[in-house]
């Protein structure tokens, strides 16, 4: 396969990927500055062609996800407050069919940048889960003084879970002399 340059690094689009009600998308504010539009830009060719984004393209998140996504994503106080509005989320399919709305050279070359990245992460599932599969008919057929390398395998291949935040301080209510 022919090795081609890239406009935007891997990393960056791959970044922008987030899991959002089990599919993996991209928000509009994220695809607006890798396409170098607006987010208000992007939106408005959206809404001149909704038609061609139905529920399984594209759907906007509701306030609870926002905030979730705000807060397990690193974006300083500053950012947060230019996001008045729940973003718009974009799926795999969404994304390809924003290739036919925004009609810039660099819209297309990005478009196909994020398409290749999609399939690059698609493929480390697929083998991801073949390597679960050997490791567990490994596990079957070899006895039990290999389970600390099987346990030791399987915790490598577990991505870490996010540690619970800790609860809020209640302060007390109502006015306090000093």
């Amino acid at each position: 396969m022919k090795e081609t340059h890239s406009i935007i690094p891997n990393e960056k689009i791959e970044k922008s990927i987030f899991l959002i009600r089990g599919q993996k998308v991209m928000l509009d504010r994220d695809l607006a500055a890798l396409y170098s539009v607006t987010t208000g830009a992007l939106n408005q060719a959206v809404k001149r062609n909704l038609e061609r984004f139905p529920p399984d393209f594209m759907f906007q998140l509701t306030p609870a996800e926002k905030e979730n996504w705000i807060s397990q994503t690193v974006i300083s106080n500053r950012e947060k407050m230019g996001i008045r509005r729940t973003p718009f989320a974009f799926t795999e399919n969404g994304v390809a069919m924003l290739s036919s709305v925004l009609r810039s050279r660099k819209s297309v070359l990005v478009n196909i940048e994020i398409m290749r990245a999609f399939t690059r992460l698609r493929e480390m599932i697929r083998s991801h889960k073949a390597i679960w599969k050997k490791i567990e008919e490994m596990e079957k057929k070899y006895d039990s003084h290999f389970k600390i390398v099987f346990d030791t395998l399987r915790q490598m291949l577990t991505p870490p879970t996010p540690p619970a935040l800790p609860p809020k301080p209640k302060g007390p209510i109502g006015f306090q002399p000093h």
